[in-house]
């Protein structure tokens, strides 16, 4: 699959933003005072909205984007969007009542984050639900979303507010959040090093429809040009390439950040440090996420010339 700037910017920073939020909604500790009140909800709904704001660059159409929230009974991406504003109402409404009284309330916080992890969710299913992707159709999908967005949010909050919490709770959190998460990332690559097109019963003679007069091979691409599926639907890297990116996905996603909160950890250092592991996790979710899109092979490649194994 074709890996977009604006859908990898939005699935890895309004996960992020969804993150903190769910983490602020759920009673995080945080600093008080009305500036505080102001300044962590704008940067949480910041990168929610920048995010979704992001994702529409990559529709045909843009302005038409509305359409979308009328599909909400079939379509994932339309259960998303009103999920999302959902979630982002229920946000400013949480935000004004901690600015006016300086309480978080638990009630309105807690269906929040029930809310934000929910549209995370549906972004994941977005993928997960195409058996025409085999690397993408799993629970395990959803899982390394939830589990990414979870430890993004953790992160920063700790990052914001940890001081005020005994026992660098906060580094801890964020250090077995983080493990987590790429935990669940292995088992996803582990997967999908044998989720073939093949594996998933998609070859040229069922793409075709020909297999019942035998083997079928391409002599000819459709197309002399490129058209929107090649464009979109097929996408070509080098298994070299892809060890490579994966090294420095782990690298700067896992190992730099595992460092930084074990380090903040052991030796009860300011929380702040939690920042650079934060803004190291992002990096590498960048780069994970390019690869979950540039590795996927859907199997509309096959009428081109795609490789089944």
């Amino acid at each position: 699959m074709h890996p977009a700037i604006s859908v990898i910017f939005f699935t890895v920073t309004s996960g992020a933003g969804f993150g903190l939020i769910a983490m602020i909604g759920a009673g995080m500790p945080l600093p008080g005072g009305l500036l505080s009140a102001f300044l962590i909800p704008a940067l949480a709904g910041g990168m929610a909205i920048a995010g979704l704001v992001a994702s529409t660059f990559h529709l045909g159409r843009p302005e038409r984007a509305w359409r979308a929230f009328s599909q909400w009974r079939s379509s994932w991406l339309s259960r998303e969007g009103v999920l999302a504003v959902t979630t982002l109402v229920l946000f400013a409404i949480y935000t004004l009542i901690w600015m006016v009284t300086g309480e978080r309330l638990f009630w309105l916080g807690l269906p929040l984050a029930i809310c934000a992890l929910l549209t995370v969710y549906t972004t994941a299913m977005i993928y997960a639900q195409l058996k025409t992707v085999p690397h993408w159709h799993t629970g395990l999908t959803p899982l390394s979303y939830l589990a990414f967005s979870l430890a993004c949010g953790l992160v920063l909050a700790g990052s914001l507010g940890g001081h005020l919490q005994p026992g660098s709770l906060a580094a801890r959190l964020s250090f077995f959040a983080i493990l987590i998460a790429w935990l669940v990332k292995y088992l996803w690559w582990k997967r999908a090093h044998g989720a073939s097109l093949s594996a998933f019963g998609s070859t040229m003679e069922t793409a075709t429809g020909l297999g019942a007069i035998g083997k079928v091979r391409l002599l000819e691409r459709p197309h002399t040009g490129e058209n929107y599926l090649t464009r979109e639907m097929v996408h070509v890297i080098g298994r070299k390439h892809a060890s490579k990116l994966r090294t420095i996905a782990v690298f700067l996603g896992a190992g730099l950040p595992l460092l930084i909160a074990f380090g903040v950890w052991i030796l009860s250092a300011s929380t702040v440090w939690l920042v650079f592991a934060f803004v190291s996790l992002m990096a590498g979710l960048f780069v994970e996420r390019w690869l979950f899109f540039a590795e996927a092979e859907h199997a509309v490649s096959l009428y081109y010339g795609g490789r089944e194994d």
